[in-house]
């Protein structure tokens, strides 16, 4: 023993643990299961099922494993050797099932319940309960998608400990008191989170059930197989079950590295897309106005036959957008695939436009050590720059959260809006749209590491809380930046901050595929494993395996599109990317769509399928084995659970396909030798820097002022997005839009929170409730993106990025509502 660790005796078996450990925890690591309902690993101990008793030598009476601490000496017999633990854990069974309605056959839990087995273990075979059992009407709608049968409730106060302690949103709560204890909510605030799926699976008895799998199946008839969800960036490890080769479920699969075992309900919920009404199941050409069904072999050649006669007309005239939902290996392919098969470097996964030293950023980030989900939960400061998690990342939002509560961990968000980090907020470094390098230059000079860059990073920024944050950096342990992709230009500043404080650092993009395709080189400019097109090694390298290259680099998302609207791109060949919907400038992006030839590769129909001439649908990620690299750059497997429709195929078939029909051998014909050839090339073996030393660091101008205020736009979790479609239980629990709205801006137009706002730019008008934030910056209004008609971005039609915000008229109010 020492002073940090325990020697006990647990049924006869010595054990050294860490001091503090519950009995419960040190038993399971003899491979002893104590029978609990209450006890979760991941939330606070509350002792209140009673079920976890155990016999402590020398005590007068029982203790509850879960609860209590191991003490050295301690001798500990659990019910496998003590016959008081026994019989109490029997008792207290014998207690709970008096009220629980025996109706195991037609719940939902039955097959995989934790009451039901231990019933069927430790219980009798015959109830001494000769009363009626109390009864409840059921079952009560807890939200949209969760549903309560309160007679089944053994008052184990799992859900209601992790809507307090693990998502932050307590509107679940234990009502009354003694016989009438129940589960209920606010009646004034419905039960409205992005993690209210969690308390279901957490449920140890079939009290919390799910809307749309009730009464659907059972653990024993379901293929099961893991995945990983494919929803955001955080790669949370999910649980996928089919029956009948339709999805039912998913559920959070265990991953302490990455989700611990929760998940969003996005990922939960969000699969109706794979059998919608929407869902692309057979290539389609373009006869006159409509889009016809046709073969594999007729629209596969339709789409060769447009790039050739396209490339005839000279070089530059086909140009490759991926988005970011893709494998690992489709964008390894589609990287290739232009490079080789096309001849071009017009290629690009954003769906944003990024500034032009954006790809020498993105360069450098396979090779950089990565901040990782415990680097954050460790974390003393944690400094958010550009990224709203809970919207964005929401298990990372989750870590965050749990470093705030467990850690006391300093939270500080540097740009114009804290968003749903705001009741976590130390400190924010508010800045104007765009402006964050300004902030983080100036917590650089305080650093004392002005000189070893230029001029251009004496910012002029000043903040009343600056000091503070810098004092954060140097003095707490372990401190994380994390950087979201709005903010990826800042990622040099923060390297040099990180060098000086020791911070770690991690890239933090929306969509799931976005990491991937930095690694694979999926942007003009940029080649596999951090390798850059004009760096003459990095040309050998890939080279060696590709062979040649184009010989300068392309366009990025912005100036494809303007160059295909001019007529200068022949051919556009989207690949899982709806345009129309996604991009900043949509009037552009419908432009450039209506002048080229479109080829589109995607799930489901979209606003921008719509404009294509040739559609090539393709499989889901529940449909296909693959790697996925979440924000960390932790790559993980997943594999196929349920066959697609049976004329999809995966991306990077289709990919080959057409370059065969291009006269072109991509040099693979399955996973394994895709898999092989990318392995070969590797991450590059010196990673280019985020700053090079000495080079000026330069410092976005951001937005111009101009009339009306800054507009600022990025997703809510839950908006229109192809794969929340058919997920209707799902949207009903969507936030409603709204326009966020500095206290002092909405005072001086007369606007107060809550009341109807009109949203005028150049491109229309939207009529939605105002919401007034402290932390948000003045000059600046916030409105979600892809969630309102017209969206955010259709407001601007291309203009400058400014908003006029008025109170809205009683007609528009009406029409708003």
């Amino acid at each position: 023993m020492t002073d940090t660790t325990v020697t006990l005796t647990i049924d006869g078996k010595d054990i050294t643990v860490p001091r503090g450990t519950l009995l419960i925890r040190a038993a399971e690591q003899l491979g002893v299961i104590v029978p609990r309902f209450c006890d979760h690993p991941l939330l606070d101990p509350v002792g209140a099922c009673r079920q976890c008793v155990v016999e402590v030598e020398g005590q007068v009476k029982p203790f509850m494993a879960c609860t209590t601490e191991a003490g050295d000496g301690m001798v500990v017999r659990t019910h496998l050797t003590s016959q008081i633990a026994r019989k109490g854990q029997e008792g207290t069974l014998e207690f709970l099932l008096i009220n629980h309605p025996l109706d195991c056959p037609m719940c939902d839990k039955g097959g995989e319940c934790p009451l039901q087995d231990q019933a069927l273990e430790h219980g009798s075979n015959q109830s001494r309960f000769i009363d009626d059992k109390r009864r409840f009407d059921k079952p009560v709608a807890v939200s949209e998608q969760v549903l309560l049968d309160r007679e089944r409730c053994v008052l184990c106060a799992r859900c209601t400990r992790f809507s307090e302690q693990i998502s932050g949103d307590p509107f679940i709560e234990l009502f009354e008191r003694g016989a009438l204890e129940q589960v209920a909510i606010y009646e004034d605030e419905p039960y409205r989170s992005y993690f209210s799926g969690n308390v279901i699976q957490i449920c140890p008895v079939g009290a919390l059930t799910s809307t749309g799998y009730r009464f659907k199946a059972r653990p024993f008839d379901v293929v099961t197989g893991p995945s990983v969800c494919d929803l955001c960036s955080a790669g949370c490890a999910i649980t996928v079950q089919a029956r009948r080769g339709e999805v039912q479920r998913q559920l959070a699969r265990t991953s302490p590295a990455v989700n611990e075992m929760w998940s969003c309900d996005k990922g939960r919920f969000g699969f109706a897309h794979l059998t919608a009404d929407t869902r692309l199941r057979s290539p389609q050409v373009r006869d006159g106005d409509t889009l016809a069904d046709a073969d594999w072999a007729t629209a596969i050649r339709a789409g060769a036959a447009a790039i050739t006669k396209a490339r005839e007309s000279g070089d530059g005239t086909v140009a490759v957008v991926a988005g970011s939902r893709l494998a690992d290996e489709d964008a390894y392919a589609v990287s290739k695939y232009a490079r080789v098969a096309l001849g071009t470097d017009d290629v690009d996964f954003r769906t944003r436009f990024a500034d032009a030293s954006e790809a020498a950023v993105l360069s450098a980030l396979p090779g950089l050590p990565a901040a990782t989900y415990d680097d954050v939960e460790q974390a003393g400061t944690i400094v958010v720059v550009g990224l709203d998690p809970e919207e964005e990342v929401p298990i990372l939002h989750l870590r965050i959260r749990k470093a705030w509560r467990r850690n006391t961990a300093r939270i500080v968000v540097v740009g114009p809006r804290a968003g749903s980090l705001a009741p976590y907020t130390w400190r924010h470094l508010a800045t104007g749209a765009d402006r964050e390098a300004e902030a983080l230059a100036a917590v650089t000079r305080g650093e004392g590491i002005a000189a070893a860059a230029s001029a251009a990073v004496a910012s002029g920024y000043a903040h009343p809380h600056l000091g503070e944050v810098v004092r954060a950096l140097r003095e707490e342990p372990r401190p994380v930046i994390l950087v979201g992709e709005r903010a990826t230009t800042t990622l040099g500043l923060v390297e040099m901050l990180a060098g000086a404080t020791g911070a770690r650092v991690g890239w933090v993009p929306r969509r799931a595929g976005a990491r991937g395709a930095v690694d694979a080189g999926l942007a003009a400019g940029l080649l596999p494993g951090g390798r850059r097109l004009d760096d003459p090694q990095d040309r050998v390298d890939v080279e060696q395996e590709w062979g040649p290259l184009p010989s300068t680099q392309g366009r990025d998302l912005e100036q494809i599109l303007t160059d295909a609207a001019a007529g200068r791109i022949k051919v556009l060949h989207l690949v899982g990317v709806d345009l129309v919907s996604d991009c900043p400038d949509p009037a552009l992006a419908e432009q450039a769509l209506e002048r080229a030839t479109v080829i589109c590769q995607d799930l489901a129909r979209t606003p921008t399928t719509e404009h294509a001439d040739i559609v090539l649908p393709v499989t889901a990620r529940q449909e296909r084995s693959g790697h996925a690299t979440n924000w960390e750059g932790r790559s993980q497997p997943f594999r196929r659970i349920v066959d697609g429709p049976a004329a999809v195929r995966d991306d990077w078939e289709v990919v080959v396909q057409l370059a065969a029909l291009l006269g072109t051998d991509l040099g693979f014909h399955d996973l394994d030798q895709l898999r092989g050839e990318r392995d070969r090339l590797g991450i590059r073996s010196q990673p280019h820097p985020l700053h090079e030393p000495g080079a000026e660091v330069t410092i976005s101008a951001g937005d111009k002022a101009g009339d009306g205020l800054a507009l600022l736009t990025w997703p809510l979790l839950l908006d229109r997005g192809v794969l929340t479609r058919g997920a209707d239980d799902l949207l009903a629990t969507a936030k409603e839009p709204f326009v966020a709205l500095s206290p002092a801006d909405a005072a001086e137009r007369g606007i107060a929170d809550g009341a109807p706002v009109e949203v005028t730019g150049a491109g229309g008008t939207v009529t939605l409730p105002a919401r007034v934030e402290e932390l948000l910056v003045d000059g600046c209004a916030w409105l979600p993106a892809n969630s309102t008609t017209p969206n955010a971005a259709a407001l601007l039609a291309g203009g400058p990025a400014r908003v006029e915000v008025t109170a809205a008229t009683p007609a528009m109010a009406e029409v708003g509502a």
